[in-house]
């Protein structure tokens, strides 16, 4: 009766691909589909907020010293490329929508096969940490800047300028906040490879 029991083990084991299941259970489930649709709305939401980013500009004339027939006009204008924080948040979105682009086609391309190795969930978990990373601190750096924009420091005497460029402002604040919807889906699919990961070890 043992020897029945080793013999029947040894061929189960026989059996077992180099996948890590037996071959009479069902494969861990390939959520790739759903990496594919979440990288394809990350790169949406990347590029939007690149596009509305680089379009914001604005122009005012603005009125600086009296004179005696009247005040002194001068032309000013308000760009994104004259503040550092908003030059990092344009390398960040532009770097996430190239990263973006890429992975989609590669979730396109093993949507219908087999659960793929650890190894390339290991390694998605880490670019997605990673361009999660750059993507959070840009939006916390950029939206700083915004706030002192909207708001001002009466500390250290920085005035605010929504109050005159209002356009350019709007602008900014709509590219902020669709980067940090485009954090979140990062955070998403880190959390998505994981769980991947954690069906296919058990």
């Amino acid at each position: 009766m043992a020897s029945t029991e080793m013999t029947t083990t040894q061929d189960t084991l026989k059996t077992m691909p180099e996948s890590g299941y037996p071959t009479f259970d069902r494969p861990p489930p390939n959520y790739f589909r759903v990496h594919f649709y979440l990288r394809l709305l990350l790169l949406a939401s990347a590029v939007s907020a690149l596009v509305v980013l680089v379009t914001s500009k604005e122009t005012k004339v603005i009125a600086v010293i009296p004179e005696p027939t009247g005040a002194m006009q001068i032309t000013r204008d308000a760009k994104f490329n004259y503040t550092p924080a908003l030059i990092y948040l344009l390398v960040a979105l532009a770097v996430t929508s190239l990263y973006s682009f890429k992975t989609m086609l590669f979730s396109r391309s093993v949507m219908s096969r087999p659960v793929p190795s650890a190894k390339i969930f290991f390694s998605l978990i880490l670019l997605d940490l990673i361009m999660a990373s750059i993507m959070a601190s840009a939006v916390g750096t950029a939206g700083g800047v915004g706030y002192l924009g909207l708001k001002g420091n009466t500390h250290t005497n920085w005035t605010k300028f929504c109050n005159i460029y209002g356009k350019f402002c709007r602008y900014i604040a709509a590219s902020i906040i669709v980067s940090l919807v485009a954090s979140i889906i990062l955070v998403l699919l880190v959390v998505l490879s994981a769980y991947s990961l954690y069906k296919r070890s058990h």
